[in-house]
């Protein structure tokens, strides 16, 4: 015989309370003691019950899912969206970004659904799937200046927060990390060091965080006495940091010390100095951002400059979360302090 799947009195009996109650802690229904929350989740777990997402969706009028936005800026051709996919999938940036979403929604029952938005057509696709209620909000993560998905949004009033700080001013939610206060941490230790002849590999430049990196850099070294910082452009990967290093060393082959505005970048700028024969960090000492897997892989392991991306990640399904439950009416920021950790590259 096959066994009855439990229900929501199997699980009541379980924790010892009324039906309706275990129907507010599984409807996310925020007025119930957490003691009892607690005692109904427990239930769940020792009794296997799983509920009824149709019929949960009835009651709350939700899907129980978000969406996890990728916008950049492309074009419309299949190679070019292949393209674009392929890039942000093997970003170890993502990747700890998915896991702090997923942290937080899966205990709550709630799913992410993931979706490229490279192009107009694409973003115009992403606010017509949000307004019609296919998932209840959205986690947009830019990598382009002037994205003008958050606006799309925030004017149709879909629920949404931003990973970074809108180029465009737009009433939405957003998590970023103090930028130049970590370039600051990262100029500090070059110069602590005794490094004197510094540069350092940038972000595109028409992206804000990008800018707020390079700004604090140049503002501490400056204080410093230091008014002058070698400068090239990169693109976050490893090759364009590889690129952007050779060509600072063929306008001043005496670099002793750089700051890459990423680890993918510090990577790329620690292989061309190995080819060029300097070494890290004896001849030149290097300091990246972010603390993600190619700090740890590089050799030498990177001096990086961290930002929490799993909590602020999580933080950014929180305030989601709130939106969607009508408990933040207006638009919030949170900003998470930058740590210095430092390894062998400085």
């Amino acid at each position: 015989m096959t066994r009855q799947a439990p229900t929501l009195e199997d699980v009541a009996r379980e924790a010892g309370v009324s039906r309706a109650t275990v129907s507010r802690v599984v409807n996310g229904i925020r007025n119930v003691d957490p003691t009892i929350q607690a005692a109904v989740r427990g239930a769940i777990e020792r009794t296997g019950y799983a509920p009824n997402r149709a019929a949960r969706s009835l009651v709350t009028r939700r899907t129980e899912t978000v969406a996890l936005v990728v916008s950049g800026a492309g074009d419309d051709s299949e190679s070019a969206q292949n393209r674009f996919a392929s890039q942000v999938l093997g970003d170890p940036f993502f990747g700890r970004v998915v896991s702090g979403v997923v942290g937080f929604l899966r205990p709550r029952s709630m799913y992410p659904v993931l979706m490229f938005a490279e192009t107009d057509t694409a973003r115009q696709d992403v606010v017509a799937y949000l307004r019609q209620g296919r998932a209840d909000g959205a986690l947009i993560f830019s990598t382009h200046a002037g994205d003008p998905l958050p606006g799309l949004l925030a004017a149709e009033r879909i629920p949404c927060v931003l990973f970074g700080r809108p180029a465009l001013s737009a009433p939405v939610s957003y998590v970023d990390v103090a930028h130049r206060e970590g370039a600051r941490l990262a100029a500090e230790k070059l110069l602590a060091r005794g490094c004197r002849r510094v540069a350092t590999v940038t972000g595109p430049l028409d992206l804000s965080t990008a800018q707020e990196r390079l700004a604090g850099f140049r503002d501490a070294m400056a204080r410093h006495g230091q008014p002058h910082v070698m400068t090239a452009e990169g693109g976050f990967t490893e090759d364009s940091g590889a690129a952007a290093m050779a060509r600072l060393l063929a306008e001043d082959g005496d670099i002793d010390g750089v700051f890459a505005a990423n680890d993918l970048m510090a990577q790329g700028v620690c292989r061309t100095l190995h080819e060029a024969g300097r070494r890290v960090p004896d001849d030149v000492a290097v300091i990246g951002f972010d603390d993600s897997g190619p700090a740890l892989t590089c050799r030498p392991s990177l001096t990086t400059v961290r930002q929490p991306m799993e909590e602020m990640a999580a933080t950014m399904a929180r305030l989601l979360q709130d939106q969607i439950e009508g408990g933040q009416p207006q638009p919030v920021s949170v900003v998470f302090d930058a740590e210095l950790v430092v390894r062998e590259s400085a």
